[in-house]
């Protein structure tokens, strides 16, 4: 039974996936804090720090991918004072014209509390070489 707190950043995390998958900028946006300290890892790609590199990053995939579908599986949610984190098996497929491909990202997303609530201050995915056997099957897409 999740808590009250991990309730909520578990819906901020759906949020950023929902955003993701709709190449909606203005979502993506605001899940994220607009502070100069956010970070952001994208698998292949080098540091990201700072509100208009990690937002460029966004435009980029948007604009250069046609669609993306992400079903998440072991999402574990942690919650430390005003400060949260999810990690989790992203299984991504994506689609550029007639391309298909296929992939497993291990993925950490640390959120914030501010008062409008959970704000995104750093996502770090990596490739996983070699998918893992699942332990726990509950998906959030």
């Amino acid at each position: 039974m999740m808590s009250k707190e991990e309730s909520e950043v578990y819906k901020a995390n759906e949020n950023f996936y929902e955003a993701f998958e709709s190449f909606d900028m203005a979502k993506m946006e605001k899940i994220w804090h607009k502070a100069d300290y956010i970070q952001c890892f994208h698998p292949g790609w080098g540091m990201l720090r700072g509100w208009e590199p990690v937002m460029t990053s966004w435009r980029r995939i948007f604009e250069n991918t046609d669609e993306m579908r992400f079903l998440l599986t072991e999402v574990r949610v942690e919650v430390r004072d005003s400060l949260a984190w999810v990690t989790l098996y992203e299984n991504l497929t994506n689609r550029l014209g007639m391309e298909v491909s296929a992939a497993v990202v291990l993925t950490t997303n640390i959120f914030e509390r501010h008062p409008v609530g959970w704000l995104l201050i750093h996502h770090h995915g990596s490739p996983v070489a070699q998918p893992p056997t699942p332990i726990d099957p509950s998906t959030v897409h």
